[in-house]
């Protein structure tokens, strides 16, 4: 599975170090949040270290013919004192730790989500869905525990280990150097089980992130799926990668396996030797007791040593992969002077634009044209022509390789993309419908716009012709995609979302395909007056429809061949008269 690293353009192996410090760019901003967790975990450590003394103390004045009833009273009720003072900083610490890594976390998936947001089109084609899904929401949640209990859990362990081994020497310095020995078996095997359980967890999530990917595609694919009745073809690709992952589960399974029982026999082991030594030694009843306690508190955090590695590569690696995310240069961006233009004339110029998705695979070629403001211009030609590509590159989907593209006599490339985009609306063939209402999708969640506003948008596309019928109207619930509407009523929609936003370009991408014979009427007269909005860009494949266009710019294999009206290219009996005459004979 490390081959999906790959699939995510810039993916690759960070340092831990490096990885190490961009996660403590994100603890900075909550310094004094973090400084005060450090100071309370300081507290829980100190407080839990000294508490078996008193325990050593009482259990010295139980074994002695003459019992202080009193001093073992106090003694006790100062070690309930003290844990309760102790549980109580905990809580403190936890709730301070919890609201800040929340905070961070907040953050990141807003910094994710917005650098998503600014890829191109040709980005997103190159990264599996999936992968962006398990990203922002799987692979910020590990690094959401990172912040909130391992790294605390980690120095309040470290802190334990090294207090509670001072106080050991404290007890008894010939027992403590015996079970130095031992100290360093366990941090050896502890050192190999992590590098181990490292690489395992990279495949592990490499693993997650590949079957998230598949089922994204494939439950969106499910119609498909169905209609060609590859159900069992799916099964079998999912149990492929339903088995891959259950082989990583596995092997980590079997790391965590050897290392828990592996600890827990060499706790046993040193328990017999304090046992055995203490008493050779001449340590008291109480001391022996106490060194046993802090044999436990020292075992305790290397055992909890295993889950926090867990934790610890598992966020590590999440980290890994969200920078590996950010670090994905978009392709389209503003530059540093991009002008903010407010209203545009609708002047559109082509200069010898050449353009290409991938290396010299040139899908348009020298390709030079103009259209004047407040006009209409279709784009003909046969599929893979370049038609949707130059529609595209108008509203910078996608960045051109050679030329330039003009609007206004401006360079696309020197407009803000908020700028140029808000000027441009688009209608295209798929319309994407979200979940929510009419409502909703019409005005994208804008609130400034009224009701009123709404509804005359909804009528001036002709689509009040089927939500006036809707029990609820504007307010009727869409589900996902829009399937409880029809093709053409989507269109309508779209038509609806364009014309609200109030665009000075319109472009239209075979939005009259694959709609009935009554809703095209509908959509027909809609496109009539939708041409005094502003300037007009069409593409359709049924000549028909753009007969009345002012001008007419023939593709083919990504060239333009012709230029000019309806009447003059039929004239010219060119290769448009040629599509002409075979669309018409059809």
């Amino acid at each position: 599975m490390d081959e999906e690293l790959e699939k995510l353009k810039g993916d690759k192996k960070l340092p831990l170090g490096v990885i190490i410090k961009r996660t403590l760019k994100y603890v900075s901003e909550e310094k004094a949040s973090f400084i005060a967790a450090l100071f309370l975990i300081a507290l829980n450590v100190f407080l839990d270290a000294v508490s078996p003394l008193f325990t050593s103390r009482v259990t010295d004045e139980i074994v002695v013919p003459n019992i202080n009833i009193r001093l073992v009273i106090d003694l006790v009720l100062l070690s309930f004192g003290i844990t309760l003072i102790n549980q109580i900083f905990l809580y403190i610490e936890s709730m301070i730790l919890q609201k800040c890594g929340q905070r961070i976390i907040y953050r990141l998936r807003n910094e994710i989500f917005e650098h998503i947001e600014n890829m191109s089109l040709n980005q997103f084609n190159e990264m599996p869905v999936g992968s962006l899904v398990t990203r922002v929401t799987s692979y910020t949640a590990s690094m959401s525990d990172l912040f909130t209990s391992v790294l605390v859990r980690i120095l309040r362990d470290f802190a334990t280990l090294v207090g509670v081994y001072v106080i050991m020497i404290y007890i008894s310095p010939s027992l403590s150097l015996a079970m130095t020995g031992v100290i360093i078996v366990v941090f050896i095997i502890s050192f190999f089980f992590s590098k181990t359980v490292k690489e395992i967890f990279r495949k592990e999530r490499a693993c997650i992130s590949d079957i998230n990917t598949f089922l994204s595609e494939n439950l969106a694919g499910m119609k498909l799926t169905q209609v060609f009745n590859q159900e069992k073809t799916k099964d079998e690709q999912f149990s492929e990668k339903n088995e891959e992952l259950r082989k990583q589960r596995f092997n980590v399974l079997k790391a965590f396996t050897f290392y828990r029982p592996t600890i827990s026999f060499i706790y046993t082991c040193s328990i017999a030797i304090c046992f055995v030594l203490g008493v050779k030694y001449g340590l008291t009843a109480g001391e022996i007791v106490a060194f046993y306690l802090y044999l436990s508190k020292f075992f305790n955090p290397v055992q909890n040593l295993a889950d926090q590695l867990n934790s610890l590569q598992k966020a590590f690696t999440a980290s890994e992969r969200v920078f590996n995310l950010l670090d994905v240069k978009p392709d389209v961006l503003d530059k540093e002077d991009a002008l903010e233009i407010d209203r545009f004339e609708g002047k559109i110029e082509f200069r010898h634009v050449w353009f290409a998705y991938t290396d010299d695979n040139w899908i348009l070629k020298d390709v030079s044209f103009t259209i004047d403001p407040k006009t209409t211009c279709a784009f003909v030609g046969a599929t893979g022509a370049g038609k949707t590509t130059i529609l595209s590159l108008i509203v910078r989907n996608y960045e051109v390789q050679k030329g330039e593209i003009l609007i206004d006599g401006i360079n696309i490339n020197d407009i803000k993309i908020s700028s140029l985009r808000r000027a441009i609306g688009q209608m295209l063939q798929d319309v994407f419908l979200f979940s929510g209402t009419i409502r909703d999708n019409v005005t994208l969640h804008d609130d400034s716009f009224t009701d009123e506003q709404i509804h005359e948008a909804c009528r001036y596309v002709n689509a009040d012709s089927f939500i006036d019928k809707l029990p609820k109207g504007i307010d009727e619930e869409i589900i996902e995609k829009g399937e409880n509407l029809s093709q053409g009523q989507r269109q309508l929609l779209s038509f609806a979302r364009t014309i609200i936003h109030r665009p000075q370009i319109l472009i239209l991408d075979e939005a009259t395909a694959n709609i009935d014979t009554e809703t095209e009427v509908l959509i027909q007269e809609s496109l009539e007056k939708m041409k005094s909005i502003g300037t007009m860009l069409v593409v359709a494949h049924r000549l028909s429809t753009i007969q009345h266009a002012d001008q007419i710019v023939v593709l083919q294999n990504g060239e333009v061949v012709e230029k000019g009206n309806h009447q003059q290219l039929l004239k010219n009996k060119g290769y448009y008269y040629k599509l002409y005459q075979l669309q018409f004979e059809n």
